[in-house]
């Protein structure tokens, strides 16, 4: 990442929301899942190391975020998710899988843009994601069966 795009991050993130920060998180999620897959396909075992090693120190930031939150249903498939993806990371890893880690950036794509969609109905959101995300949920994504983390459909 050069100057430019760290300054752009930066000043992103000073004037983000809640939601904001999080859709950013799920971003570098993503990003981080593509560099693995297009250093897999070239053979870049160490840049695919280091794209992964990140994934899952994000992954692990959002998690925490999870602990911290008031708890209840979005919390539950937030953890499933989180944990699924992170054994995907590991396999990807172990068996030098383009395909997996592209698969899984398609599912944190996925969730990225509901996450969106709740940020824009929620302009004026409180900073205590989880806690605003839970009351959006709980009246559309969460009661819809969706997909193998337990339902994320709109």
């Amino acid at each position: 990442m050069n100057g430019a795009d760290l300054a752009y991050r930066k000043t992103a993130v000073e004037g983000a929301s809640g939601f904001g920060l999080l859709i950013a998180l799920y971003d570098t999620l993503a990003g981080n899942l593509r560099r693995a897959a297009a250093a897999q396909r070239a053979n870049d075992i160490e840049t695919r190391c280091r794209e992964a090693k990140h994934a899952l120190l994000v992954l692990a930031y959002l998690e925490h975020g999870l602990h911290r939150g008031s708890g209840g249903a979005l919390t539950q498939v937030l953890s499933r998710f989180y944990s699924a993806l992170r054994r995907k990371l590991i396999e990807a890893q172990v068996n030098q899988s383009a395909e997996t880690f592209e698969q899984e950036m398609a599912e944190v794509l996925r969730i990225r843009e509901h996450w969106q969609k709740i940020e824009l109905r929620n302009v004026a959101s409180e900073p205590e994601v989880t806690h605003a995300a839970a009351m959006q949920a709980d009246g559309y994504a969460l009661k819809q069966p969706g997909n193998r983390y337990g339902g994320w459909s709109v």
